[in-house]
């Protein structure tokens, strides 16, 4: 294998792929439905992000506090989203789904603890704010945009490390993230190892076909050659 452990899979990954690549090489594994919706984009062009997904679940309410609640969460400002934050270890994403998208999920402090920890990213099925911070740190965050209205008053985290989903996509925590540009992707834990794998085999074979390509090679033979295009 071309990895020993997480740091050095990353590293191929993240040098190596882009989303569209490891879609394809899902979609021939018969994996036809691992990315997310088509809105979640990066704050700034060149962010790219890859780790293995620490999943949240965060709710609507409509106060801060909550008196009478049945639910102790309730009662905390926020929820348990610092403890959800605390909890992030290297190379893991913070990946929070469950709102409806009224208020920003994430923002700098967020991501200055976040990075302090050595995660690899947010991922937010919601919008992020404190912009300016967040570029600033060159922190890789992926939301449907920026928006600055807090979640103080408005959303709490319920829970964390368990399976979430985002646009029908299911994620467990441990998953592998990867976002680009383009998109972002699900590779599930129990098939990481056969993707990645021919994901890097696919990516270095597609540069002898560019390199054919701008030697002039016509497409139609690049593919008889190669058997990708």
């Amino acid at each position: 294998m071309l990895w020993s452990n997480d740091e050095q899979l990353f590293s191929l990954v993240k040098n190596e792929l882009f989303s569209a690549l490891i879609g394809d090489v899902c979609d021939k594994n018969g994996y036809t439905h691992q990315f997310l919706p088509q809105e979640l984009k990066p704050l700034s062009a060149e962010m790219k992000m890859v780790g293995r997904a620490m999943t949240v679940l965060e709710c609507d309410v409509f106060a801060e506090k909550a008196g009478g609640s049945a639910n102790e969460v309730m009662e905390k400002p926020f929820g348990l989203m610092f403890h959800a934050l605390d909890s992030l270890k290297e190379n893991e994403i913070y990946v929070c789904s469950g709102t409806s998208n009224s208020y920003a999920m994430w923002g700098g402090l967020m991501s200055t603890r976040a990075q302090i920890l050595g995660s690899a990213g947010a991922l937010l099925n919601g919008f992020s704010r404190d912009t300016p911070e967040v570029l600033a740190l060159g922190f890789p965050c992926f939301s449907k945009g920026t928006y600055a209205q807090d979640q103080g008053v408005r959303g709490k985290v319920i829970d964390y490390r368990i399976p979430i989903e985002i646009g029908g996509v299911r994620i467990n925590p441990g998953d592998i993230i990867f976002g680009d540009l383009d998109g972002v992707i699900v590779v599930p834990r129990d098939i990481e190892v056969e993707i990645l794998m021919q994901a890097l085999e696919k990516g270095r074979a597609e540069k002898k076909v560019r390199n054919a390509i701008l030697q002039g090679m016509s497409t139609v033979e690049a593919f008889e050659v190669f058997g990708i295009m």
